[in-house]
C-alpha cells in the first residue's frame, strides 16, 4: 500500500520513480509499524520529504494516532505544508481509508498576542523611546523609527486572520515584533481574558486534531524538557534534518543569566508597585562577580564570589517572586505579573542549577560586543535526555542527506541515546526473538543513496598548492587563487567562509579584481542576497554559516561553490572542549569524534550546494591544503559526495572555463 500511494503521488506530481525513493518509504513504513527506531541517509534528489510523508500519513490514519515531522529550518517547514503535503493529499489521498489532515505548529512567540496589544502587558521598549529609535528594516536595508514597525503591526493586527509573523507582507525587526507577542513563559494561559480570540491557542487546537503535526527541533525539546502539552500525544517522530537535532536540543535546554534580565524583572516588578532593594543588591552583586571572572569556560568550579552572589540571588528571587504573586490581582496586570514571576523563575532554577555543580554540565561567561557578559550553563550531552525524555515509548524515524559520516551511523546514534557499546544489530535481534537491553534501544541505519551521478557531473578541486590557513586573515595566494576561479567560471560562486572576517576581507579584494558582482551576508537580508544571486549568473555570494546549509539554488547560477578552510570548531568553544576532554579521559580520539566530525558534517552539507537537480553542472573547491595533506583528509573527503577528484589547479580552472563557456554560448 505505501509504495502504491507513493507512485500515485510521484505521478500526480509529474515525477518519476526514484529508487531511493522507494526503498527509504518502505523502511519508514516498516519502522513505524515495527516499532523500532530507524535513521536514514538520503541523498539530495532523493525526494525524502515523500520517501517519510507518505509512509506517515497511512501509518496516522490507520492507527488514529497522529505523527509529529520535525525540522530545524523554517524554509523545510514552509516546503511542507505549502507544497508537498497539500500535493501528496490531492494526489493519494482518496486512496486512503479517510481524507488525511496536517498543520503547522510554532511557539508563541511566533504570534500576535491580543492581550498585549490592549495594553496587558509592559512594554518592551524604555519609556518614550518607542518612536524615538531607529531600526533596520529587513526587508529593504533602510533605517526607520521602532514605532512606525509597531504601528503597522497593529494595523496589521486588525485584518490578520492568523496573526502568523511569517504571514506578514512588510518584514519587522525582531525588536518591533517583541512589542506585540510573548514568549510560552509569558502567556498567562486559560486566564487570559482574550484566551478565546488568542492566534496562539488556536493554532494548537488545530493541531491537536490532525493526523501530521509539522513542527521544529526547538519546540519539540521545549514540550518534552519542560513537560508541557504544546505538542499533541503521539507515539512517532519523524525528524528531517536531522544532522542539527542534538544542536537545536542543546541551544533549546541551554540556560543564560543576563544583568539586564534582572534589571528588566525589577522595572515590571516596579509597574506593580513591588520594590526589592535586597534584589537589586543581589543582583548588583552578581554583575561584579562577573566581571572578576575571564570570559569563557570556568574550569574547576564555581568560583567562591560567584558562588555566594548566586546564593543570594537564588533567595532575593524567590522572596521576590512571592511579593510579585501577592501583588495586585488587577486583570490589566496580570501579564505584568506573569512576565516578572517567569523571568524570577528563570533566575532561581540557573542559581540552583549552577551551585549543584553537576559533573555533567559545562559553565561559562560569554561576553558580549557591548561588553556586557552573562552566565551559562549547559549539559555535556543531550543523549540520555532525549531518550528519557523525547523518545520514551515513541518511535524515532532520522533521516537527513548528510546523517552517516563516512558511512557509519553509530555517531548520530549516541547523539539521541540509541547506541550503546553493547548494541547488539537490529537483524540478529529480530532473528533471535530477543528484547533489546536498557541500555540499547533497537535501531537500524541505511543509506538510500542518490539519483545524482556526482562523479560525471562534479569536479571536486583540492588546492594542495595553497599555504595551510593561518590566524591572520587569508593568504594573498589564496585570494588571489580564490579570484582566478571565479574568473574562471565568470562568477556563479558561491562562496563559504569560516568566519564573517574572513567572507568580508575576500569580498573586500575580489570586488577590486573582478568584473562580476559580488554579495556578501550581512549586507542585505539573506533571502534577497539568495535571490539575487539565484537572479544574476554572473553574481558571487560569499558568507558564513547559514549559508553552508539549506541554500537551494539549481541550474547555472551556482556552478562554483568555494570552501576557504576546514571548518573545525573553535577551540575554547566551551562545549567542545570539554567534551572533547571527556573523550579524552575515556582514551578515545577527540578530534575525530568532536573537530574532524563537526567538519565534515559542514563540508558536507556545503558541497551538496553545488548538484541541486539532475542537470546541474559544476565544482566544489576546497582552498584549505590540509584536506590533501594530513591524514584526516581523507575522513573529510569521504563525508562530501562522491565528485570527480583532481588536485591540479590548472585542470581546474581549465574545466571552469569550458563550463562557464558552454553554459554562455548556449544561451548566447
Amino acid at each position: 500500500m505505501t509504495l502504491e500511494l507513493l507512485d500515485a503521488a510521484v505521478s500526480t506530481l509529474g515525477g518519476s520513480p526514484r529508487e531511493g525513493q522507494r526503498r527509504m518509504a518502505e523502511a519508514v513504513s516498516a519502522a513505524l509499524s515495527q516499532r523500532h527506531h530507524l535513521l536514514v541517509q538520503a541523498g539530495t534528489g532523493t525526494g525524502k520529504s515523500l520517501g517519510y510523508l507518505v509512509p506517515a500519513l497511512e501509518h496516522a490514519v490507520k492507527t488514529g494516532r497522529p505523527v509529529i515531522v520535525s525540522t530545524a529550518t523554517i524554509a523545510l517547514q514552509s516546503q511542507l505544508v505549502s507544497k508537498d503535503l497539500p500535493a501528496l493529499i490531492a494526489a493519494a489521498g482518496d486512496k486512503l481509508p479517510r481524507k488525511p489532515s496536517f498543520a503547522l505548529l510554532k511557539g508563541r512567540s511566533n504570534f500576535l498576542c491580543l492581550q498585549k496589544l490592549a495594553g496587558g502587558y509592559p512594554d518592551e521598549a524604555p519609556p518614550g523611546t518607542l518612536f524615538s529609535q531607529e531600526v533596520v528594516d529587513p526587508g529593504s536595508g533602510q533605517s526607520e523609527r521602532l514605532g512606525d514597525q509597531v504601528r503597522r503591526l497593529r494595523e496589521w493586527a486588525e485584518e490578520t486572520e492568523t496573526g502568523d509573523r511569517d504571514h506578514l507582507d512588510m518584514p519587522v525587526t525582531d525588536r518591533a515584533w517583541r512589542q506585540v507577542s510573548v514568549t510560552g513563559s509569558q502567556c498567562i494561559g486559560t486566564s487570559c481574558p482574550l484566551v478565546n480570540e488568542c492566534f496562539s491557542e488556536r493554532n494548537r487546537a488545530i493541531a491537536q486534531e490532525v493526523d501530521l503535526v509539522v513542527t521544529n527541533h526547538a519546540l519539540l525539546a521545549i514540550n518534552a524538557f519542560d513537560e508541557l502539552s504544546i505538542v499533541p500525544e503521539h507515539d512517532a517522530v519523524i525528524v528531517d534534518e536531522a544532522h542539527e537535532l542534538a544542536s537545536r536540543i542543546t541551544s533549546a535546554v541551554t540556560l543564560n543569566l543576563h544583568p539586564a534580565a534582572l534589571r528588566s524583572a525589577q522595572k515590571v516588578m516596579r509597574s506593580l508597585g513591588v520594590a526589592s532593594s535586597e534584589l537589586e543588591t543581589a543582583a548588583d552583586s552578581y554583575a561584579l562577580a562577573l566581571t572578576d571572572l575571564p570570559e569563557g569556560r570556568l574550569n574547576g568550579g564555581v568560583p567562591p564570589r560567584l558562588q555566594d552572589a548566586l546564593t543570594l540571588l537564588e533567595a532575593q528571587a524567590r522572596r521576590a517572586a512571592r511579593d510579585v504573586q501577592e501583588a495586585s490581582d488587577d486583570p490589566l496586570l496580570a501579564g505584568a505579573r506573569k512576565t516578572a514571576r517567569a523571568t524570577l523563575q528563570e533566575v532561581t532554577t540557573l542559581c540552583r542549577r549552577v551551585l549543584e555543580e553537576r559533573e555533567s554540565d559545562v559553565l561559562w561567561v560569554s561576553q558580549s560586543e557591548s561588553g556586557s557578559r552573562a552566565l551559562y550553563v549547559a549539559p555535556l550531552s543531550v543523549a540520555y535526555a532525549v531518550r528519557d525524555k523525547i523518545l520514551a515509548s515513541k518511535t524515532l524515524v532520522m533521516t537527513s542527506a548528510t546523517l552517516a559520516l563516512g558511512g557509519n551511523f553509530e555517531q548520530p546514534a549516541r547523539q539521541v541515546g540509541l547506541f550503546s557499546e553493547e548494541r547488539r544489530e537490529l537483524t540478529q535481534l529480530a532473528r533471535s526473538g530477543e528484547s533489546a537491553d536498557k541500555d540499547c534501544a533497537l535501531w537500524a541505519g541505511i543509506d538510500v543513496g542518490s539519483p545524482f551521478a556526482y562523479n560525471k557531473q562534479g569536479i571536486l578541486y583540492l588546492a594542495r598548492h595553497l599555504p595551510p590557513p593561518g590566524r591572520d586573515g587569508l593568504h594573498p595566494d589564496t585570494l588571489r587563487h580564490l579570484c582566478e576561479l571565479i574568473s574562471a567560471s565568470r562568477g556563479g560562486a558561491l562562496c563559504l567562509f569560516s568566519s564573517r572576517r574572513a567572507a568580508e576581507e575576500a569580498a573586500d579584494y575580489a570586488r577590486g579584481v573582478l568584473d562580476t558582482p559580488v554579495f556578501v551576508q550581512g549586507e542585505d537580508g539573506l533571502n534577497a542576497l539568495v535571490s539575487a544571486f539565484r537572479d544574476d549568473p554572473h553574481a558571487s555570494l560569499f558568507g558564513t554559516l547559514s549559508l553552508w546549509q539549506g541554500v537551494d539554488v539549481q541550474g547555472d547560477s551556482c556552478r562554483l561553490v568555494v570552501m576557504d578552510r576546514i571548518p573545525f570548531p573553535r577551540p575554547d568553544d566551551p562545549l567542545t572542549s570539554a567534551r572533547q576532554e571527556r573523550i579524552t579521559s575515556q582514551r578515545g580520539n577527540a578530534f575525530m569524534a568532536i573537530s574532524a566530525s563537526h567538519a565534515a558534517l559542514l563540508m558536507a552539507q556545503g558541497a551538496g550546494r553545488l548538484i541541486r537537480s539532475r542537470s546541474d553542472r559544476g565544482m566544489v573547491a576546497v582552498l584549505d591544503s590540509r584536506i590533501a595533506t594530513k591524514r584526516y583528509g581523507s575522513y573529510l573527503i569521504s563525508a562530501m559526495p562522491p565528485l570527480w577528484r583532481t588536485y591540479d589547479a590548472q585542470a581546474a580552472l581549465a574545466a571552469l572555463h569550458r563550463l562557464s563557456a558552454g553554459m554562455f554560448a548556449e544561451k548566447d
